[in-house]
């Protein structure tokens, strides 16, 4: 298949789109990825370890001094298995502290660890979305090389309609299978 051998780190972080992160791990193993979770502390109060394990039929990663079969240091580890680093969903938060290079925790020191491309998915209320820091974040990052697949216009879980809604799973997918497929040809002698 498509991404047969191809190891994504899926980062989910605190925000209520983090359900749609289940078909987001399904359609990625349909293609054949290893998808291996980051789940951030608040990320674990909309959705369980137990359910993105089954989906994805690896362990999850929750705290960075969590031992986990054998020793190895995780985010190290991850990082270097990673061939793509996909955030889905991002929120505002996890977006500010990637630009100022936070390594607060096991996500973020990941991302600083990796040399593999990260694709960063906002999801957030439209308001936040839109003030002038989290742009700012999103061209910091951008400057950085990160590709972002931005949030579509839609009802928001705050009950109102806007910018800010999670973009769909085939959206996020077209861009990850779009990354590594470019990724491969680029590697292909001429």
């Amino acid at each position: 298949m498509i991404l047969k051998d191809k190891n994504v780190i899926l980062g989910i972080t605190g925000g209520i789109a983090a359900y749609k992160a289940c078909d987001i791990i399904r359609a990625l193993v349909k293609l054949e990825a290893n998808v291996e979770c980051i789940l951030t502390e608040n990320a674990a109060k909309f959705i369980t370890p137990l359910t993105l394990q089954t989906l994805s039929k690896n362990a999850v990663y929750c705290d960075m001094f969590e031992k986990i079969g054998k020793w190895e240091i995780s985010h190290v580890s991850l990082a270097k298995k990673a061939d793509i680093i996909l955030i889905a969903p991002a929120t505002a938060e996890i977006i500010s502290k990637l630009a100022c290079g936070s390594a607060r925790d096991l996500l973020l020191c990941t991302v600083l660890a990796s040399k593999a491309k990260v694709i960063v998915c906002p999801a957030m209320n439209e308001n936040m979305f839109s003030h002038a820091a989290t742009r700012k974040n999103i061209e910091t990052l951008q400057g950085y090389g990160y590709e972002f697949v931005m949030p579509q216009t839609g009802e928001l879980a705050c009950g109102l309609s806007g910018d800010g809604r999670l973009a769909d799973t085939q959206t996020i997918l077209k861009t990850v299978v779009g990354a590594l497929t470019q990724k491969r040809n680029n590697a292909e002698p001429l």
